[in-house]
């Protein structure tokens, strides 16, 4: 039978434990990965597309759990502020104004922006996912999007954004060919109440979605929970039934070791975003206790206005090395943990980990190039060290989701990247217009 596409010649890193391949070989058909393995033990190959890889490294692609993509268009307008003066003063007040096609033209500036970076899947939480859907259509990435949901006090308004997000749900579970998942994207336990919480514990229950939420992630959220209901974050979630395999915690920055060990016992995800973290100074969190007590760990950016960037390489040698600093133990977060947690383990953590995350037959095509003919990607001692402490995201050649060329030697297929650029300049500069 006669394969999509045929990638030789390269190192590959299937991520499967720790293997490395030497003059390797993959093999695509019907977006699906037919075989993984050295070029010489396997027959001559005939295939629609050869890809030449010699010089780079293929792997899986980059799976970013946590951020917020129409955001782009707010890049660099809210710097050097605390979490909370960020929110309420310059963030919430922009988002008010926000119309659906200014969250696409966002969308879709983010989508090349990652596509460029080498992430092959995203995990999103904002309002009018429905047209982020259609900007990752249009991409080919593949993505798991929550409607976000604040209430805020007002009860009718967090109802309506339930429905709202039960409508998205509905619509665009296993949208665009399987490439697009969902979840319900509760915004946080200081901004949905009591009540909200639990309907959407049984909504989400009753679609078999899972649910994305801010966790712990600053001491003012943490205090003012607290201050709220009498306990902390975890211990309220877990009052409301609402902690389970199927919760996505963004950030987890000021959880206890005790907290810790119960989103362990419930299996709930986290998603570890150590450059927002660093600007916003919300703090570092404890991920090599969560490592060590079971608890599925991947990595985010957070949004492009929190980190001002969507380059996953960045982040995951930030995530290694601030681990390091937090425990003052050069030996935390080696190097294939911490690409692992920006694979496979993004995978898991997304409900994913069956379809993605590695390069191994049955599991969907979703794979990047790195170029390693790069001054500093040279030499190569271990190829895990060069991609977490050298690589860049411009270092990404080639991008495939799905078995869908989507970037070629640096060059994206599926999106204008020129018109998609010039739209969001024109849609940010109208949405700061009063503010110039």
């Amino acid at each position: 039978m006669k394969a999509d596409i045929l990638i030789r010649g390269c190192t590959v890193l299937t991520m499967v434990h720790g293997e490395v391949i030497s003059k390797g070989m993959i093999v695509v058909k019907d977006g699906l990965i037919t075989y993984v393995g050295e070029e010489q033990r396997t027959p001559p190959v005939d295939a629609d597309e050869v890809i030449e890889a010699q010089g780079k490294v293929a792997m899986p692609g980059l799976v970013n759990c946590h951020t917020h993509v129409p955001m782009s268009i707010m890049r660099g307008v809210a710097e050097d502020q605390e979490l909370e003066i960020w929110l309420t003063r310059s963030i919430w007040p922009l988002e008010a104004k926000l119309t659906a096609k200014d969250i696409y033209d966002g969308a879709l500036l983010s989508c090349l922006e990652m596509i460029k970076n080498g992430v092959t899947c995203f995990s999103d939480m904002y309002f009018h996912e429905d047209v982020v859907a259609m900007a990752v259509e249009k991409s080919g990435l593949r993505a798991v999007l929550a409607p976000g949901i604040i209430e805020g006090g007002d009860p009718e308004r967090g109802e309506h954004m339930l429905e709202e997000a039960v409508k998205v749900v509905k619509k665009y579970h296993g949208y665009a060919n399987g490439r697009i998942r969902t979840q319900i994207g509760p915004h946080a336990a200081y901004t949905c109440s009591p009540n909200l919480l639990r309907r959407i514990r049984d909504v989400a229950l009753s679609l078999g979605v899972g649910i994305h939420i801010h966790l712990a992630e600053s001491r003012e959220t943490v205090r003012l929970v607290r201050r709220m209901y009498g306990k902390g974050e975890v211990s309220f979630l877990k009052s409301l039934g609402l902690l389970g395999p199927d919760v996505l915690a963004a950030h987890g920055v000021h959880l206890t070791r005790r907290e810790i060990l119960t989103l362990a016992r419930y299996g709930v995800k986290i998603s570890y975003n150590p450059v927002s973290n660093m600007k916003l100074a919300s703090g570092i969190p404890r991920v090599k206790e969560m490592l060590e007590f079971g608890v599925t760990v991947g990595m985010g950016t957070d949004g492009p206005a929190s980190n001002n960037s969507l380059d996953m390489l960045e982040t995951v040698k930030a995530a290694s090395l601030l681990q390091k600093i937090r425990y003052m133990d050069p030996t935390v977060i080696p190097v294939k943990k911490a690409l692992e947690m920006a694979t496979i383990g993004g995978a898991r953590a997304l409900g994913v980990g069956h379809m993605i995350g590695t390069l191994e037959p049955a599991k969907r095509a979703d794979i990047i190039l790195i170029d390693f003919r790069k001054p500093h990607l040279t030499p190569v001692h271990n190829v895990y060290a060069n991609i977490v402490y050298s690589a860049r995201g411009s270092d990404v050649d080639t991008v495939i989701v799905d078995g869908r060329i989507l970037m070629r030697d640096r060059v994206v297929e599926t999106l204008d990247e020129g018109e998609v650029r010039r739209k969001a300049q024109k849609t940010a500069k109208r949405l700061l217009s009063d503010r110039l």
